[in-house]
């Protein structure tokens, strides 16, 4: 082989490497940052917390602005939210602009606000007057950002709970509520006109809770199983928030929307619960969080809609002790309040002392205090767990697939050996 082709050939094999570590990167995960707590860390220490866990969007449930200043510059994607108590005021467009421009417009284009969620599961609260409000908020806080020039980079939506579904099972059947449809027509018109996303809060474990005996606990936790065949469309699905998914889709479908973008704002299992909440420990969150970022990044869409990209947004970062309900309710949390994973997930988390500048949002700090770049990776040291790692240690991206581990060296240095090698 002639010098020339080998130089050929390790450009070709430098390319493909580069496309491989491309694709990993690429491969996000959505994270729920809920705050009804009073021991969480500062904004500025979860910057830090928030990147070593791979997730590059962020969802709140309201617009701090001392998050929002610290995720300045660090490149994660925000969804902000305007509360439900807010609704009535955003029927006067004045209000609506000037919240948009305290909200929104004064953190960009430092912090990459990229959605406005008004308003959450509005339609299940059974609230007409809070229902009645929901569509005209969300036009008004739109045309506000129209007005801003701002309406290409933000769009703007709401979360619904699966709850607005009449029924569910099989997916092909979904349907909405009677009495909801014509709201739900309207929200997914106005979805079209602007090119926002559907949003559902799904949640396999509240299935699990309410029949135990019915609800094989493996379908939830997307372990190995036989699933379940639709009768109509003759499609397999071997866990349940795919075919919770479906159903939407399902619904959306029967009311004459086929191809409305379908994303996935809240899902999760809590590690802790009450002595009824069967099914609520650390192990079932683990293996439901876990397997659910491996579907992430193998970036699997449903049966119904296999291309579709769900951007799934798991719930929550923290434990949030001041929640009310019952114990699972204050026991969602991928990290504890001093920042420690709540159980094994396959990083480090943050450590409670010490301090974290917001300026090193765009890498892993070093130091006291600081978070070490981790990976997703099994924690049950099986070698049929599938689970993918990535860290980002010296270029490298590590690849932990079954019993083989694949080690991609993409660095100057090591392609400029290889050149003299030649």
């Amino acid at each position: 082989m002639s010098t020339m082709d080998s130089i050929i050939n390790i450009l070709y094999a430098s390319l493909i490497l580069v496309f491989l570590f491309s694709t990993v990167m690429a491969t996000s995960i959505g994270i729920n940052y809920g705050q009804i707590a009073d021991n969480l860390p500062p904004p500025e220490k979860v910057v830090p917390l928030v990147k070593s866990m791979g997730a590059n969007r962020v969802k709140l449930y309201d617009a701090d602005p001392h998050v929002l200043k610290a995720f300045a510059n660090s490149g994660v994607e925000f969804i902000v939210s305007l509360g439900n108590e807010y609704l009535s005021d955003m029927k006067d467009p004045a209000k609506a602009q000037a919240w948009v421009k305290t909200n929104v417009q004064a953190y960009l284009p430092a912090t990459k606000i990229t959605c406005i969620a008004v308003g959450n599961e509005v339609l299940t609260f059974n609230n007409t007057a809070l229902s009645d409000n929901l569509l005209p908020a969300m036009e008004n806080v739109y045309a506000a950002l129209v007005s801003m020039n701002l309406d290409k980079q933000v769009s703007v939506t709401t979360a619904h709970s699966v709850a607005i579904l009449e029924t569910s099972y099989p997916p092909s059947s979904g349907a909405f509520r009677r009495d909801l449809v014509s709201c739900v027509t309207q929200v997914v018109d106005f979805h079209c006109k602007t090119g926002s996303p559907f949003l559902i809060n799904a949640y396999p474990y509240f299935a699990y809770k309410a029949d135990p005996k019915q609800v094989q606990l493996d379908f939830v936790l997307f372990q190995p199983n036989q699933g379940i065949v639709d009768p109509v469309t003759n499609l397999h699905y071997d866990n349940m928030l795919f075919a919770q998914i479906d159903a939407v889709h399902s619904a959306l479908a029967s009311i004459g929307y086929k191809n409305v973008c379908v994303q996935i704002s809240e899902t999760g299992w809590p590690s802790k619960g009450d002595a009824d909440e069967l099914g609520a420990t650390p192990d079932n969150a683990r293996k439901y969080n876990c397997n659910l970022i491996k579907l992430v990044s193998q970036k699997k869409g449903t049966p119904l809609k296999p291309n579709s990209n769900l951007n799934i947004y798991v719930f929550a970062l923290f434990n949030e002790n001041l929640k009310p309900g019952p114990m699972s309710e204050r026991n969602y949390g991928l990290f504890k309040p001093d920042g420690t994973p709540s159980y094994p997930l396959g990083f480090s988390g943050i450590n409670s002392g010490g301090s974290t500048n917001s300026s090193s949002g765009n890498r892993p700090a070093t130091g006291g205090g600081s978070s070490t770049p981790a990976s997703w990776s099994p924690q049950d040291g099986s070698s049929s767990s599938g689970y993918m790692s990535i860290t980002s240690n010296s270029g490298r991206v590590l690849f932990c697939w079954k019993s083989w581990i694949l080690q991609l060296y993409i660095t100057v240095g090591s392609i400029s050996v290889l050149f003299s090698q030649l």
